[in-house]
């Protein structure tokens, strides 16, 4: 069965590499088109197996106005995902979720973030732990039909690249004890101003591999579960917003 997904993983690259070919060439003719994203979608037929890990793809990014590879991306994860409900959240609304939701030390926190990625990455962790479901990074794709990687007991899956886990795909019921911990970490790297080398270490993957430690976490591989960058890059993610990645951004400035 994996040979089978990692020739659909392959299959998709291929397909995605003529994508961003193609892309390259309409938004030289068209460069002010862009393609939307909805807010909320449902699922194409429901399932008739309970879940622990409920069954909702949540996605941010800084707008949902996006290239068209950014939207073919959107459209093989529903693909994959048709008895999945989807879910936008936009800049504006995780401020406010946290700001609802959350306690007033994660909030305070949160507020003190001034990269996007950073606020994702906080985000991200908490929407799991509150509501469970899915969540992929803007331009990373399931290889998979999420419901045949997700077993109706499981209640987490994480990602695994080489050796060590990834926060750009999770997927995990309420009150997940490893997401809990990521948060506090996060949190307490924020009021003691633990930036490290950037985003990836005070918001990023060094803190879920610190939450997990050497615990035993159901997990899989990305080459067949969900990988990034098939359809697109640096450029059609932020063809409005040049330099936007977190990347780019200087670890002094990370917080307020």
């Amino acid at each position: 069965m994996n040979f089978i997904i990692i020739i659909t993983n392959r299959l998709a690259k291929l397909l995605g590499a003529l994508v961003k070919a193609f892309s390259y060439l309409f938004h030289f003719i068209f460069p002010k088109k862009r393609f939307i994203i909805p807010t909320e979608s449902h699922a194409f037929f429901s399932s008739k197996t309970p879940t622990n890990i409920a069954k909702i793809i949540w996605q941010t990014n800084y707008t949902n106005n996006v290239s068209l590879p950014v939207y073919v991306n959107y459209l093989f994860n529903r693909l994959m995902s048709l008895d999945w409900e989807y879910r936008y959240v936009s800049t504006e609304d995780r401020l406010d979720f946290m700001k609802t939701h959350a306690s007033k030390q994660i909030a305070d926190a949160f507020e003190q973030l001034t990269d996007g990625a950073s606020q994702a990455d906080l985000w991200r962790l908490f929407v799991l732990n509150y509501y469970g479901g899915v969540y992929m990074d803007i331009d990373a794709h399931a290889v998979w039909p999420l419901s045949k990687m997700i077993k109706a007991e499981d209640k987490e899956l994480f990602l695994m690249t080489k050796h060590n886990y990834s926060n750009y795909f999770i997927a995990s019921s309420q009150n997940n004890p490893h997401l809990e911990k990521s948060i506090s970490i996060i949190v307490d790297n924020i009021e003691k101003k633990n930036i490290g080398e950037g985003v990836y270490d005070l918001t990023g993957p060094t803190v879920l591999n610190k939450a997990i430690g050497d615990q035993e976490v159901n997990h899989r591989h990305n080459r067949i579960t969900c990988v990034q960058g098939s359809f697109t890059n640096e450029y059609f993610q932020y063809i409005d917003k040049p330099r936007g990645k977190w990347t780019h951004a200087k670890k002094e400035d990370l917080l307020k």
